[in-house]
């Protein structure tokens, strides 16, 4: 049993909210005695007006295993919603059933690029793609907060959420490690009970098979370069033209599985 499916959706997804309403949900999740804060990690300006990056964290039971550390990106792109409001609705849905996080620790960053969120543009309020400025010294403030986030968290595992108005269904990108591959092939069967896997043999550019793609664009948000050992890479995309509700569903569900499989490979390992 997900915890989408104990929870109803408590964000109603027929349409991009508003970035004032986005924000207001999450801040009504920050309950820092159950272990779920919500704070700020950094600013982008444009003109007089003023972007906060918002984060939460949620700390869920502790388990036999030191606590799995992930973080969960979307937004990067402005024109993107369908993975804010997904991990919005995952974080509320997961706030509500706490135990179902038990042995996570969980970084969640919604709105990466909160200026194209709100006019619902690719780009930056400096017309930066920033999917493409990471770790090359760039001087964009929410790329500079997040590769702070990712020095500091040193995470177990990485999930990004984007969406393509280019492609025919859904898609991830395992970046060529057979774990990530491993991961992603039971998060699309999951989501594919709302959208359809993108079947073709070119996907972005790339070779792909059965929606996985081993390649990827070059300074894409990732671990730092130097961070061993390497944590777990994921970027899983959604058909931008599909219905919105049924986007952020399949992200979810998406979502869900990779928690709930991913200590199985921990175990696993530890009995090699």
């Amino acid at each position: 049993m997900t915890v989408s499916q104990n929870h109803p959706d408590l964000v109603k997804a027929a349409s991009r909210p508003d970035l004032g309403i986005l924000l207001e949900r999450l801040q009504s999740l920050h309950n820092p005695t159950v272990g779920i804060s919500v704070s700020s990690v950094g600013t982008a300006v444009s003109g007089t007006r003023r972007y906060e990056l918002p984060r939460i964290h949620i700390s869920g039971p502790e388990a036999g295993h030191d606590q799995i550390r992930l973080g969960l990106f979307a937004g990067l792109h402005g024109d993107e919603p369908a993975g804010c409001v997904a991990l919005v609705q995952f974080a509320t849905a997961v706030s509500a059933n706490l135990g179902w996080m038990t042995g996570y620790d969980l970084m969640i960053y919604p709105v990466i690029n909160p200026f194209g969120y709100e006019c619902g543009t690719r780009q930056n309020h400096e017309g930066l793609d920033l999917n493409r400025e990471f770790w090359r010294g760039s001087l964009a403030r929410e790329v500079q907060a997040i590769e702070q986030e990712l020095r500091t968290a040193k995470f177990d595992g990485i999930l990004t959420l984007h969406s393509d108005d280019t492609c025919e269904g859904l898609y991830g990108y395992a970046h060529g490690r057979t774990l990530e591959e491993s991961l992603l092939k039971p998060a699309l069967q999951a989501a594919a009970r709302y959208l359809p896997l993108d079947g073709r043999a070119m996907i972005d550019g790339f070779a792909a098979r059965e929606g996985l793609i081993h390649e990827c664009f070059q300074h894409v948000l990732s671990a730092p370069p130097d961070q061993r050992p390497r944590p777990f890479d994921l970027i899983f995309e959604t058909p931008a033209h599909a219905p919105f509700d049924l986007q952020v569903s399949a992200a979810v569900a998406a979502l869900e599985e990779i928690i709930s499989i991913y200590p199985g490979f921990i175990s696993y390992a530890q009995d090699l």
